[in-house]
């Protein structure tokens, strides 16, 4: 009898195992792959989109670990990739069509993957009942600004295009939080900046920009840019395409969260930084998804796309103005190859 119920638990033993066996398992859980990512700047409402991917795991579905940093410039951010010290950023891609025209071809430089911002967003503001009003106006004047701001560092080219002799201008350096403050107080005579970054953070501080500020804005004068963009290192765009596709896909989930509830975009900063103004910070979502990524060219190409002949004139507007000692071909600059298709990436905003 021992040995009849010692067989009949042997094969009812089996038995399990053969079916666990056919059973579906679920993956073997893989090791994500971490990159780290810089921003244009301090958590604000703009940049939304990435910590709602984040937090609804869009990355994570894609095999990836974000670990996301505040910045210091959208100039900065190029910098902090072409060094090393990040896997990705948020920068402005005039900065990197700066460095890639300083560089020797096929120098392993960053490169941009998607163009997000798709209208030039810099401006000097200047006090509304001041005597500035026009760019010649500026000569014998001090500008202020953060070290690594984009408009700061696309001065020299907005000089010359606008008829400014740049060496009348003085320009001085500033802590980002002192900027509005020191205009509204006559410490310096204008500060260079985003439209959206000044306009906002003003009304932070009990200023009208509306009322207050005048904005002399570089797209008016022929700067018709490109701006922020996601920039890669190409060590990882060479060794982990699918790694900056997956990246791209999850951001691109992100800012269709965000154009469906803006404030969950918002909570999702809030999270991350919660003194935040969440009423101020949405004003600043909603304001630079009109301007910033509103260029006609997203209902054909999407956002993230360029348009390869406006390019080719912004990258000869820069490097002519700036006078850099080279002409980087688009490609040294932009790729398209990570970006989602068409058909998956948002065209419209709003």
């Amino acid at each position: 009898m021992k040995h009849a119920i010692s067989r009949r638990r042997f094969t009812l033993a089996a038995g399990a195992a053969v079916l666990a066996s056919a059973l579906p398992r679920p993956a073997l859980a893989q090791t994500p792959t971490r990159l780290k990512m810089i921003l244009n700047w301090r958590y604000q409402g703009p940049q939304g989109w990435f910590f709602l991917a984040d937090d609804r795991g869009y990355f994570r579905e894609e095999g990836l670990e974000i670990v996301m940093d505040q910045g210091n410039g959208s100039g900065a951010a190029v910098g902090a990739v072409a060094s090393g010290s990040y896997d990705i950023g948020f920068g402005d891609i005039n900065a990197l069509i700066q460095l890639v025209a300083r560089s020797q071809p096929g120098a392993a430089t960053p490169l941009a993957i998607s163009a997000l911002y798709n209208r030039p967003p810099f401006t000097i503001a200047v006090k509304a009942d001041g005597p500035i009003k026009t760019p010649k106006d500026l000569e014998g004047r001090t500008i202020g600004g953060p070290a690594n701001d984009g408009a700061l560092k696309l001065f020299p080219a907005f000089a010359k295009l606008a008829g400014i002799d740049a060496s009348k201008v003085a320009i001085t350096n500033m802590q980002p939080n002192l900027r509005e403050q020191m205009l509204q107080r006559g410490q310096v005579d204008g500060v260079f900046g985003f439209v959206n970054t000044i306009a906002f953070s003003a009304k932070l501080v009990g200023i009208d920009p509306a009322k207050d500020f005048r904005f002399i804005n570089f797209g008016d004068y022929g700067m018709d840019l490109y701006s922020n963009a996601m920039i890669a290192s190409r060590k990882l765009a060479t060794e982990n395409p699918n790694a900056l596709k997956g990246l791209l896909r999850a951001i691109n989930r992100g800012l269709k969260d965000t154009l469906k509830d803006n404030d969950a975009a918002i909570e999702a900063v809030a999270k991350r930084e919660p003194l935040i103004n969440r009423a101020v910070e949405k004003e600043r979502l909603v304001a630079t998804l009109a301007s910033e990524m509103s260029h006609p060219e997203a209902a054909k190409l999407g956002i993230g796309d360029i348009d390869d002949a406006r390019f080719r004139k912004s990258i000869a507007i820069v490097v002519e103005a700036d006078g850099l000692p080279r002409v980087p071909a688009p490609d040294e600059v932009f790729s398209r190859a990570f970006l989602p298709p068409l058909a998956d990436r948002v065209t419209k905003l709003g």
